[in-house]
């Protein structure tokens, strides 16, 4: 695809602060567009914000869509429990749900990166009524990456992380000396001020802990079903968390139309390191549906 044909509609004056009002408490957000355009949500992944899409919300805004990106639970200071029960799966794809029905969408365009993707395939899994479509940034279908976990070496090196971050000295690993676990993740390949922004949020109290909670929170009760909803999976080859096996095996979990697109030589972090293209991805997905 030609990424050069689409308009360079990123002007951040375009980007609105909203706050969304729901049962659990108020989620912070950006958003951009008119209104009555038709609607697209994106979920951010740990351990950023809805900053993240800043690209991508005023580009989907630019084009009519009406985009928003919400600071998920935990992340957002009004929602911030302590009880790590507060953050399992189905409280989080209920949070997806609360957000859409309090910014009066019946329907609407999905889009996660990370945690934000894992929560997306459960909601599209769960609620195919409520999505008109999916796309899945870096994170394989849930199911398709317990099946590689268990089967696949490389896999299970790369998400051996996550039975470490569940310990409860992770978070003064991660702040120490500056934050330098926390800036290093970010590879070297997010703007220095947004990861200036993310280690100045998660080191307010609580908040790096309310993040992780969403991996201590446990296991869900069932297995991801396969998503009936029209899909976009774009991975990238230098992800550290997820390999190709659990990346090629995820069209195996989408019933519906499915397309997945794969990044030469970009990191984990596309919607920062490669803002245009994954812009230029959406805005194409979005125009077919």
């Amino acid at each position: 695809m030609d990424t050069a044909r689409v308009p360079a509609m990123t002007d951040q004056s375009s980007i609105e602060q909203l706050t969304v009002t729901t049962e659990a408490g108020a989620f912070d957000a950006i958003a951009s567009g008119p209104a009555e355009g038709r609607p697209v949500l994106l979920l951010h992944g740990f351990p950023e914000a809805a900053l993240e899409w800043e690209h991508q919300v005023a580009t989907l805004g630019g084009h009519g869509y009406r985009a928003v990106a919400p600071d998920q639970r935990g992340y957002s200071p009004s929602v911030r429990p302590e009880n790590v029960a507060d953050y399992g799966v189905d409280v989080l794809v209920g949070d997806v749900l609360a957000v859409a029905d309090a910014l009066g969408w019946r329907r609407f365009d999905l889009v996660g990166h990370d945690w934000g993707a894992a929560v997306g395939w459960w909601a599209a899994a769960e609620h195919p009524d409520r999505l008109r479509s999916f796309t899945a940034v870096s994170t394989p279908h849930p199911s398709a990456l317990a099946r590689a976990i268990r089967s696949d070496e490389d896999q299970a090196m790369r998400s051996a992380y996550l039975t470490e971050w569940r310990q409860s000295s992770t978070e003064q690993r991660m702040l120490a000396n500056n934050a330098e676990a926390l800036r290093r993740m970010f590879e070297w390949k997010v703007p220095l001020s947004r990861v200036e922004d993310y280690v100045l949020r998660l080191s307010e109290p609580g908040a790096l802990s309310a993040a992780l909670n969403w991996y201590r929170a446990g296991r869900p009760r069932a297995e991801a079903g396969k998503v009936a909803v029209p899909t976009l999976y774009i991975w990238s080859t230098e992800d550290v968390a997820f390999g190709s096996t659990a990346a090629f095996d995820t069209e195996n979990w989408v019933s519906g139309p499915y397309a997945f697109h794969m990044l030469e030589d970009v990191t984990h972090w596309i919607p920062e390191e490669v803002p245009e293209a994954l812009s230029a991805l959406l805005l194409e997905h979005l125009a077919a549906r």
